[in-house]
């Protein structure tokens, strides 16, 4: 039995609200349960030094957890000078996520800067992020292409991420933090709206796991995915 009574094969209740700020080009607040993150999309006329003059579009990603994101208050990174290594992978993993779903010479020499603050976080916030990410990210580019500034679609398909692991020997979809911190094996699985892989982060937490069960795991993400993916082009219609 999970700790939320979900079925094995279950997410948790998920929403995802469109314009959430009034300045940013997108905007999306998405709820996975008790994970709220809210999601932010930038459009600036320019790209980083290393691709100047090359006509590619760069999209880069940061992220953040509010101090009282967690049961306890943890200190702002920028009260400390720098952000910690978590940080810094996880927004690295955002941005090379949703980059996979871009053409880049179709964007054109721009950059689009998805920012993810986590107002609330009960696991899962990094694939809540990606799957919120995409979404601020395809209003941001709707407003370019009705502004005529982007001729041809750079979006090539829906990005979104969901985890999945071993709990009490069983694999499950989309963990919980009960469950995320008890798991055997915890893995997080970055998709394309076609069931591509992006990415696989998959570890075992005390216990090893076999080729069978990372094989039902992965099922299990592809059933995830594609309900994040059917939410995420229902919120941008």
């Amino acid at each position: 039995m999970r700790p939320s009574g979900r079925e094995l094969s279950e997410m948790r209740s998920v929403s995802i609200e469109t314009g959430f700020t009034k300045h940013a080009e997108g905007s999306a607040l998405i709820k996975m349960g008790d994970t709220h993150v809210l999601c932010t999309a930038t459009i600036e006329d320019r790209v980083p030094p290393f691709i100047k003059g090359s006509g590619l579009g760069w999209v880069t990603a940061e992220y953040g957890m509010l101090p009282r994101a967690t049961n306890t208050r943890m200190r702002r990174e920028a009260a400390s000078g720098k952000q910690g290594g978590r940080t810094v992978e996880i927004q690295r993993l955002i941005g090379r996520s949703l980059r996979a779903g871009v053409d880049r010479v179709a964007l054109g020499e721009r950059q689009i800067t998805v920012d993810c603050d986590v107002l609330q976080a009960d696991g899962g916030t990094r694939c809540a992020s990606i799957t919120g990410g995409w979404v601020a990210l395809r209003l941001a580019v709707n407003k370019l292409m009705n502004a005529g500034d982007v001729i041809t679609d750079p979006l090539i398909s829906p990005v979104a991420a969901i985890s999945c692991g071993i709990y009490a020997g069983q694999p499950v979809l989309d963990l919980d933090y009960p469950e995320d911190s008890d798991a055997g094996v915890d893995g997080n699985f970055i998709m394309t709206g076609d069931k591509q892989l992006i990415e696989v982060q998959m570890s075992a937490e005390g216990a090893t796991f076999s080729r069978d069960q990372m094989n039902a795991l992965m099922d299990l993400a592809e059933k995830g995915v594609g309900e994040l993916v059917t939410l995420q082009q229902d919120a941008t219609a």
